[in-house]
């Protein structure tokens, strides 16, 4: 009974700490704004903006079984895409930090599908190195087993929510790392498998309503690995994460202009939030104030289970492969606008020179770390 009491008192000094931080009114004040702003168009939609719902592609015949990647497949919204796209057809490959997980939610898909086609890589998207060794063992099993050499669906679900400052081992803010940088150098990578599938193929990227509160940003080095906030003594979790949501966007928008000037290309991008989904993103927020949010948002409608919210991504995988460049929200296929600064294709081809710079620093270090190791 002390030991609880203690524990209890222990989270509750957590909170009170977190209160008194400039990024608990962010999360409180401007995301709860986002949200709402984000379903305003549902309430007036016919009086000021129009909505735009794009139903699923009808089931076609292909040549070879398509390839689903999804990152971060061990739980939540990743886990719920695995097992619901395994249900349409795909080879589902499973991406995910823990070994012991990725067996544990293989073994549950194949429980509940028994005609499931699935692969497991243990990979951490935060790290360069991980996503280059990933590429290559995803290519040796596909020549393996002698599947076709592309890659059909790729969604980039991977994203967490830190709220301590941790660093990678290449030096940059994790956060930054797996929820934008991870996603930009995965994709990258995969582009070529992509664009050699026989059938249209598509990136899926899972943004957030945060993105809506960031306001006048850099995309510098500095900026984009997260490390302009190592000189700051509070960790800016808040900002960090809507800005990390934010970049993914800008991405995707930038790659869907540069694929669709290419007369040949069959690849489509389309970025998805589905919203608030009660998942383990929050796992570092204090359980006072977690469990706070997540009652008010029931209480209000708008907290969704993994297994609803998985929808929203299922409307944005299997749309039209005509449909790119559109943001998914709120389910039954509906598109609305994003932030007016997500827009920004000045901003967007920063955001890409600088990406791509690091791209390139990440290739020229493996090399050298790779021709290092072999003598």
């Amino acid at each position: 009974m002390v030991a609880k009491m203690r524990i209890m008192s222990k989270e509750l000094v957590e909170a009170v700490r977190f209160i008194c931080t400039v990024d608990f009114w962010i999360m409180a004040v401007l995301w709860t704004f986002s949200l709402l702003a984000s379903y305003l168009p549902f309430f007036s939609h016919g009086l000021f903006v129009r909505i735009v719902s794009y139903p699923r592609n009808a089931n076609v015949e292909v040549p070879v079984r398509p390839l689903c990647i999804i990152t971060g497949a061990t739980s939540g919204l990743g886990a719920a895409a695995a097992y619901a796209l395994s249900k349409e057809g795909f080879t589902v490959v499973l991406v995910g930090r823990s070994a012991h997980r990725l067996s544990k939610r293989v073994a549950e898909i194949c429980k509940h599908n028994k005609d499931a086609h699935l692969k497991a890589f243990q990979v951490d998207i935060s790290s360069i190195q991980s996503i280059l060794h990933f590429r290559c063992s995803l290519e040796q099993w596909l020549v393996e087993s002698n599947m076709h050499a592309s890659v059909q669906l790729l969604i980039n679900n991977a994203g967490i929510l830190a709220t301590s400052r941790r660093i990678t081992a290449e030096g940059f803010d994790e956060m930054m790392a797996t929820n934008y940088m991870g996603a930009f150098f995965l994709t990258k990578h995969l582009l070529p498998l992509l664009r050699n599938s026989l059938v249209p193929s598509r990136i899926v990227n899972l943004t957030s309503f945060t993105h809506r509160s960031v306001r006048g940003m850099m995309f510098d080095k500095e900026s984009v690995t997260g490390k302009s906030s190592f000189r700051m003594k509070q960790y800016p979790c808040a900002r960090i994460y809507g800005y990390s949501k934010l970049c993914l966007l800008l991405f995707s928008y930038e790659l869907h202009r540069r694929l669709r000037s290419e007369s040949s290309c069959h690849v489509s991008i389309v970025a998805v939030d589905p919203g608030v989904v009660k998942t383990s993103i929050m796992r570092e927020v204090p359980p006072y104030l977690s469990y706070t949010a997540f009652a008010v948002l029931t209480a209000m409608g708008l907290l969704d289970s993994p297994e609803s919210a998985v929808n929203s991504i299922l409307d944005a995988a299997l749309a039209s492969p005509e449909i790119s460049g559109v943001y998914f929200f709120g389910g039954k296929g509906r598109t609305i606008n994003s932030s007016s600064l997500s827009y920004d294709a000045k901003l967007a081809r920063e955001l890409w020179a600088t990406s791509c710079d690091l791209f390139l620093e990440a290739q020229l270090s493996a090399k050298s770390t790779s021709s290092a190791e072999q003598r």
